[in-house]
């Protein structure tokens, strides 16, 4: 049906594009003009409505598309963020299930070319963020030849909450991501965009979606290429079992948990506000862990319902059960070395690590807990990052190369050795270290100093956060690397290969054997085995069957 609505729809746009009018498979939609950072018009549509508002008995379950519309809907302001504790992208709502199109041409006949597409998941450990233009701005990329999507999803407990059956299954915050990918298969070409051209970019938690979308059944035909950068679902294994977390969510709500229908029909009856407010509940230790309602196994129940993510996500990748799609993947250079800063600041906290290094570790470095190859982790890694010697200020660079070789680094190097010993098509991997004025992370904190090249800061070169940076201008050295970056991006949303006509150095792709990389810097040169040694320890402490650990050096 998808197809036959695209050939019927993508003409249909008002003749002259001041009026700003598309007409989608639901109703005619009204945008507004934005600028580009060099001045370009971007013909913008946002919080245009693809599910009806997850609410009341939709609370949940997976997402149901929006109702159509009569008259021409206005279409010039971001929707809401979806419920979460964070306000400075807008006052949050359950009712958030919204997306903005972001073009500089509008089809004008039935014969014009129609432009590939790029798909934007926000990162925000799935409890925070949104895919609204305060975030994620178009004025860097848009002055690329694309069509650029982004949007929300459902976060934290109202995203991820399972119990592991048909009650709660889990997964609505990934199902509102499909429905996203199948309206863009419905609507884009009214939009100028072409749904046989879709690429998928994901940071972070977003990221971590692009990986599972690759992987998920209910995916499959909806995009054509991927970005994912800074996060993957290929870690060990690690945190609470989602019942678990569940059923402390449903006490901390005053809701029985002798059933999962019974927690359900409770948490049903409660504002959304008060059930996103309990997430400082789940800490641990410290702030951690970062992550704790998130994409979980779906069983197989026997009624016929779409699963999400059928089996493990290691597994699957193993047995090449994954879109045979082109890759970008890769990390910051610092990644979440920071959050050392978290621990060494506290000295309570130091002492506790110090004292209780087994119980702590797996909550701060995700790996299980509380079993014999736990406790050996453990020592590996104080004997490995610390020579044994106590975490203290002495050894803050050492402890925050565990951090981010536990959130990202080695997730990230398992992915692209995984893809691409299976993938028909090549796999590009990089490493950010482009040192700029702007980060998101400073210290000591209230001043100009960026900490280095940390979670996130790749990102400031492709789409524009105006809460958090200034629009960069032709006079910042920032903006060459800006210019750099959206570059190769959108060569890759447009062909598949990240270098541009003319480049001075060849992204070649990363495989088993070779291990390349791309070190965006000052300069960008190719490198191979990037930090190798640290990657080839956890590699040892957590093997796969066919992927042997690398030697180091």
């Amino acid at each position: 049906m998808w197809r036959l609505l695209v050939c019927v729809l993508w003409w249909q746009v008002a003749a002259s594009a001041d009026d700003l009018v598309v007409r989608t498979a639901q109703g005619q939609l009204r945008g507004s003009i934005m600028k580009t950072i060099d001045g370009k018009d971007i013909f913008a549509f946002r919080g245009i409505p693809f599910a009806k508002p997850p609410v009341g008995d939709l609370r949940f379950r997976a997402p149901v598309a929006a109702d159509s519309w009569d008259g021409i809907r206005d279409a010039t302001k971001d929707g809401a963020p979806c419920a979460q504790l964070d306000q400075r992208f807008g006052p949050p709502s359950e009712d958030c299930l919204n997306l903005n199109v972001f073009t500089t041409k509008l089809p004008k006949a039935k014969g014009d070319r129609l432009r590939p597409v790029l798909v934007f998941f926000y990162p925000g450990g799935f409890f925070s963020l949104t895919g609204n233009s305060l975030f994620a701005g178009p004025q860097y990329l848009m002055d690329q030849d694309i069509v650029l999507v982004s949007g929300n999803y459902r976060l934290a407990a109202l995203g991820f909450l399972s119990m592991q059956d048909a009650n709660l299954p889990g997964n609505y915050g990934m199902k509102d991501q499909v429905l996203l990918l199948r309206w863009v298969q419905e609507n884009i070409a009214a939009f100028g965009g072409d749904p046989s051209q879709v690429t998928i970019f994901g940071y972070s938690a977003g990221s971590w979606s692009v990986f599972l979308h690759m992987l998920s059944p209910m995916s499959q035909g909806l995009f054509h290429r991927c970005i994912a950068s800074s996060a993957t679902p290929f870690t060990p294994k690690n945190g609470r079992p989602p019942v678990e977390v569940a059923k402390q969510l449903a006490g901390l709500m005053n809701c029985s948990t002798e059933s999962s229908k019974q927690i359900a029909d409770c948490l049903r009856q409660k504002r959304a506000e008060d059930i996103v407010g309990t997430l400082g509940d789940f800490r641990e230790f410290a702030w951690d862990p970062i992550t704790v309602f998130k994409p979980e196994v779906e069983p197989d129940l026997g009624d016929g319902a779409e699963r999400f993510l059928p089996d493990d996500p290691v597994k699957l990748a193993l047995e090449g059960k994954f879109a045979q799609v082109p890759l970008i993947t890769g990390y910051t250079e610092l990644e979440f070395a920071w959050k050392s800063l978290e621990i060494l600041t506290n000295t309570n906290w130091t002492q506790e690590i110090n004292d209780d290094f087994e119980r702590v570790g797996p909550i701060l470095f995700g790996y299980e807990r509380g079993t014999p190859k736990s406790r050996q982790v453990s020592r590996e890694l104080r004997k490995f990052y610390f020579n044994d010697q106590p975490i203290s200020n002495a050894t803050e660079e050492e402890l925050g190369k565990l951090y981010a070789d536990s959130i990202i680094n080695f997730g990230e190097y398992r992915a692209a050795k995984l893809i691409s010993r299976k993938n028909s098509a090549p796999v590009y991997f990089y490493k950010f270290s482009y040192p700029g004025k702007w980060s998101y992370i400073y210290w000591p904190a209230g001043t100009n100093e960026t900490y280095g090249v940390v979670h996130h800061d790749d990102l400031i070169y492709l789409i524009y956060n105006s809460v958090y940076f200034p629009m960069m201008t032709a006079q910042d050295k920032e903006y060459q690397m800006m210019k750099t970056m959206t570059k190769m991006w959108t060569d890759f949303v447009k062909g598949g290969n990240p270098t541009p006509r003319g480049a001075p150095v060849e992204w070649e792709p990363f495989t088993m054997d070779n291990l390349k990389y791309l070190e965006i810097g000052t300069t960008l040169s190719m490198k191979r085995g990037v930090f190798q040694e640290r990657m080839s320890k956890w590699e040892s402490m957590f093997p796969l069957p066919g992927i042997n650990p690398t030697k180091s050096g």
